[in-house]
């Protein structure tokens, strides 16, 4: 069998400044091509852990993917130490700098000179094309071992992974590669994990001898499948089987697949349906409207939103009743009916949402603790509030308030188109 190895190049990595997500999104898409990883480690910007690294890849995996360390400044020690240890020299690249310049054309900006050396590759390596950035990936082959060097950027690293690493090495290893594993995401939201489970029922009775994960996250519940088989289109085949069979038992929690967004799906739902949208805000400040406005093109559905974080601006901006505050709380279901009807008139939409909670640290006592929060909605035919607690961390409350607000939004359109 196939083995591989990932070096995660970066002092700032060791110090924890970022969070190293490269090696799991690598691993993953190794994996799916029958191209295990045996080891990740992470280095330093250091010249003799990578060349001791170097070492060991050619010696015992058959594919090593390096990551970080490509860029233009004196920190970025990756390629010249390729060009050390495989006694190479560095050649201009002709495409890769018209590229390179092109980047900076379209920004308007200046080139400082730095980054002409970014077209200088190693003379023995092929170039790994980068259309999202300036460095471009390096392979380099030593005893039919094979090197791969890309920037540790993450969606420039992701783009030339799918792109071209995995093409190239499925055509390099295709008497190797005796079967294909494949991975498929169903994407849940609106209830947890354990009423999840109860609802799908014995697993094995659905998958067999394949594989299934529970995965929960802010949103909801990710259910991964991976299935392995001898070629992609039994693979294929299989992952629709196992979906169907999910979606028999949970349709109504599932919103897409894979890289498919709540944000997204939610507002495919309202474009293809001629409704349209707005949100009043109180405890997500603004994350509700700036989830709804991340998808392209949402301006054809979402009228707009108002943030009213104060009790003044609720009363002065969306109509709430003084009286309703003064009663019942700016974290009640009371005003979050109010705002979810008011902002739904004033902008005349066919839909309004509201969020209304205590998102602490502080703030909260015995009768309304930190991370309740209300969630309004009204369409014109119907108006009603639903209450939710989400713990005490305040980020966490904001994002699974945000998240909530689209579930209801996506099972009320449900309920309307069914209706």
């Amino acid at each position: 069998m196939l083995s591989s190895k990932i070096i995660s190049v970066g002092d700032e990595i060791l110090i924890g400044q970022i969070v190293n997500t490269n090696a799991q999104f690598i691993s993953e898409k190794l994996y799916s091509i029958g191209i295990p990883v045996k080891k990740i480690n992470t280095i330093g910007d250091n010249e003799d852990a990578l060349l001791t690294e170097l070492d060991d890849s050619v010696r015992n995996y058959d594919v090593t993917v390096i990551t970080g360390g490509l860029g233009p400044t004196h920190d970025d020690i990756t390629k010249p130490i390729l060009i050390k240890y495989f006694e190479d020299e560095l050649v201009n690249d002709e495409k890769v700098l018209r590229h390179v310049k092109s980047i900076f054309v379209n920004r308007n900006i200046k080139m400082p000179d730095v980054n002409y050396g970014q077209a200088m590759v190693p003379k023995k390596s092929k170039v790994i094309w980068n259309g999202m950035g300036t460095a471009p990936g390096i392979w380099i082959e030593k005893n039919n071992k094979i090197i791969i060097a890309l920037p540790g950027v993450p969606f420039e690293m992701k783009a030339m992974i799918k792109d071209s690493v995995l093409p190239m090495l499925i055509d390099k290893f295709t008497d190797k590669l005796d079967y294909v594993i494949k991975s498929r995401t169903v994407l849940t939201t609106g209830i947890g994990e354990s009423s999840l489970s109860e609802l799908i029922g014995d697993v094995k009775l659905l998958i067999g001898e394949d594989k299934m994960a529970f995965l929960p996250t802010l949103y909801g519940v990710r259910l991964r499948i991976d299935v392995k088989r001898s070629s992609l289109e039994e693979v294929e085949e299989r992952l629709n089987v196992i979906e169907n069979s999910l979606r028999k038992k949970i349709e109504k929690y599932i919103f897409g697949t894979d890289d498919d967004l709540l944000e997204q799906k939610t507002g495919e739902l309202l474009l293809f349906n001629k409704l349209t949208l707005s949100v009043a805000e109180s405890c997500t400040g603004g994350l509700l409207s700036s989830k709804i406005t991340d998808i392209s093109g949402s301006s054809e559905y979402f009228k707009g939103g108002i943030c009213t974080y104060s009790n003044e601006s609720k009363i002065a901006l969306l109509s709430v009743e003084r009286k309703t505050i003064d009663n019942y709380g700016a974290v009640s279901e009371e005003t979050a009916l109010e705002m979810a009807e008011n902002v739904r008139k004033k902008f005349g939409s066919d839909i309004g949402l509201s969020t209304t909670g205590i998102a602490g640290p502080s703030g909260g006592n015995m009768a309304k603790p930190v991370g309740l929060v209300w969630i309004g909605y009204s369409d014109g035919k119907k108006t009603y509030a639903k209450k939710f607690l989400f713990g005490n961390n305040r980020e966490r409350t904001k994002i699974r308030s945000a998240y909530q607000a689209l579930a209801i939004l996506k099972k009320e359109i449900s309920n309307l188109l069914n209706n």
